[in-house]
């Protein structure tokens, strides 16, 4: 298995998020989704539509995943919405990221297949596969002020230590400045 590395660039992520929207809704809406969570690629294909919507069409704000709740921020709104309008799917599916054949959700294995063409696509190099939109939002909260203990917890790693490493955070790295300035 290859290392991968987190997407810095927000021009990256842009540029694949226009690749992945020019192939599918669905796709767009799992890297989207991806990206504002953190979640394993593993728990997300497991998410059923009825677990995301209620009353019809409306998506949630929080998502039970376990005993965590995650945040559905506007980002995955708008690729919600977006998903919905353009697929029609609320009705007559089970899962949320669906295979287009199967009643089943997309394999791990697809979803690499799919991060991987949306790179190519966009001209992005180097590896891109499920475990980099992961890392990805570590390294993006962390920069946005998020603690690392929380960022710690979401991946359910051992130390503060383990996480910044993993999220490819150098020790001295200035460290983002969060300030309250009541």
């Amino acid at each position: 298995m290859e290392f991968v590395k987190p997407i810095v660039s927000i021009e990256t992520i842009e540029a694949l998020k226009a690749a992945l929207k020019k192939h599918s809704a669905r796709d767009y809406l799992l890297f989207v989704f991806a990206i504002n969570t953190g979640l394993r690629i593993s728990e997300m294909l497991k998410i059923e539509v009825s677990d995301i919507v209620e009353n019809g069409n409306t998506p949630i704000r929080f998502l039970s995943i376990g005993k965590e709740e995650i945040f559905i921020n506007d980002s995955i709104h708008h690729a919600l919405h977006y998903y919905f309008s353009t697929s029609g799917t609320t009705g007559n599916q089970t899962y949320l990221f669906q295979s287009s054949r199967l009643e089943k959700p997309i394999t791990r294995q697809q979803t690499y297949r799919i991060l991987t063409q949306a790179a190519k696509e966009a001209g992005v190099e180097g590896t891109i596969g499920p475990h980099t939109l992961r890392k990805t939002f570590g390294y993006h909260a962390y920069h946005k002020g998020i603690a690392v203990s929380l960022i710690q917890k979401r991946f359910h790693h051992a130390s503060p230590a383990e996480t910044r490493k993993y999220i490819g955070i150098e020790k001295n790295e200035v460290i983002p400045k969060v300030d309250v300035n009541l």
